[in-house]
């Protein structure tokens, strides 16, 4: 990595728990350069926008999330465990600390849905990588006979497994109560459960 990699590379860590706790609006430049300790011009001089620095942010806090799935999903041997894996870490989400803040999906999509069509579209596509991997789980499952094939339609379990968990993550940090959030993750057990 070379010098101005590594530079931007720090940037990016030091400001992607900003952006999801404070959202595009809220962070300032003054809040990128005070927790990078860089100033304005170095910042300008690595990315050419805060626009940028907002876009790789959110890339990098996502990427977080998801390696901290994969490596749980990994680790399971059926597609059932494997679909189960979202609720259990969605439970423990709170000792998880991948991202400060909560879920960067559903910050960056609450908060740019209106006014920031490109972070929308970043939320949007990762939304969508997201129910396509749990379709994918949901038919390689009806493929081991692992769930019952007539009964499934595979986009709409997908979409209520991603209602359910960002739906209680909101109600959670709305409410302060963690247990909104182990309530409410009992439906999406129930909804994988009902897939057998």
């Amino acid at each position: 990595m070379s010098k101005a990699e590594r530079t931007k590379q720090f940037i990016i860590e030091k400001t992607a728990p900003i952006f999801n706790m404070k959202g595009y609006s809220g962070t300032s430049i003054s809040d990128i350069t005070d927790a990078t300790g860089l100033t304005k011009g170095s910042i300008y001089g690595n990315f050419e926008s805060k626009d940028e620095v907002a876009i790789a942010s959110f890339k990098y806090n996502v990427k977080k999330l998801q390696d901290a799935f994969s490596k749980e999903i990994d680790k399971q041997t059926t597609f059932k465990d494997k679909l189960l894996v979202y609720p259990k870490l969605y439970s423990e989400y709170a000792n998880l600390r991948v991202t400060k803040g909560g879920c960067p999906i559903l910050n960056t999509a609450t908060e740019s849905d209106d006014t920031h069509p490109v972070l929308k579209k970043y939320a949007e596509r990762t939304l969508n990588y997201w129910k396509e991997k749990i379709m994918y789980f949901i038919d390689q499952g009806i493929l081991a006979g692992e769930f019952k094939a007539k009964s499934i339609d595979t986009e709409k379990t997908a979409l209520t497994i991603i209602a359910l968990i960002e739906g209680a993550i909101m109600i959670s940090k709305l409410t302060n109560s963690l247990d909104n959030l182990s309530t409410i993750m009992t439906s999406v057990y129930k909804v994988i459960d009902d897939l057998e």
